[in-house]
């Protein structure tokens, strides 16, 4: 398999959910700006969508949306319980994060990188943001992830968004089970080699 990233974007939780799932992956990197490859193609070619993550299978067929491309992953390794089996309630509240992680945090975070998007715009998306993260730091009280005890490619997703908002300046304090959370899954070997491989950090 082939995922086509750029580093920090919301492609790293599905390269998180291939460094857990513990499958062999190519990484290639794209300059979303110029949508081109590191050897110069057309990223266009490869995802008509222009964006990151895009899955290039063994068998040639492109998986793109990041929810999607995780429950496959996950999917391939089931001994590693990343998602719920199939059809169980579990599986539809893994379902019901994933929606809520892409839908309700990532639409109101992503806008903050446009740089051509006023501030009070950016004060708007922002203070939604801030009502999502409230919202997930009061179902995590108890839990270790959001699923409960088992990590799940969920939190692979909603780690992402974390730091995005470390990034923008979110000011979380208060969130304590959110703070604590986002420390246990930064604290994960595979989530630090995935971090690694993107140069977000620097190998232990």
């Amino acid at each position: 398999m082939k995922l086509y990233y750029s580093p920090g974007a919301c492609s790293l939780s599905p390269h998180i959910a291939l460094s857990e799932a513990g499958l062999p992956y190519e990484l290639v990197k794209v300059d979303l700006r110029a949508k081109k490859l590191e050897n110069g193609d057309d990223f266009w070619k490869v995802n008509p969508k222009g964006q990151v993550p895009a899955l290039a299978l063994d068998n040639g067929e492109l998986v793109t949306e990041g929810p999607v491309i995780v429950q496959m992953i996950a999917d391939k390794v089931p001994a590693k319980n990343l998602a719920p089996t199939r059809d169980s309630a579990e599986r539809y509240k893994l379902l019901e994060w994933l929606t809520y992680i892409n839908g309700e945090l990532h639409k109101n975070i992503g806008p903050l990188f446009n740089p051509m998007l006023a501030d009070e715009a950016k004060a708007i998306f922002k203070d939604r943001a801030m009502g999502k993260f409230k919202y997930v730091d009061s179902q995590l009280a108890g839990r270790d992830y959001l699923m409960g005890k088992q990590f799940t490619v969920a939190d692979g997703y909603l780690y992402v968004m974390l730091r995005w908002a470390d990034g923008m300046k979110f000011d979380l304090s208060g969130l304590n089970n959110l703070l604590a959370y986002k420390d246990r899954i930064a604290a994960r070997p595979k989530v630090q080699e995935a971090l690694v491989k993107e140069g977000l950090m620097k190998a232990a």
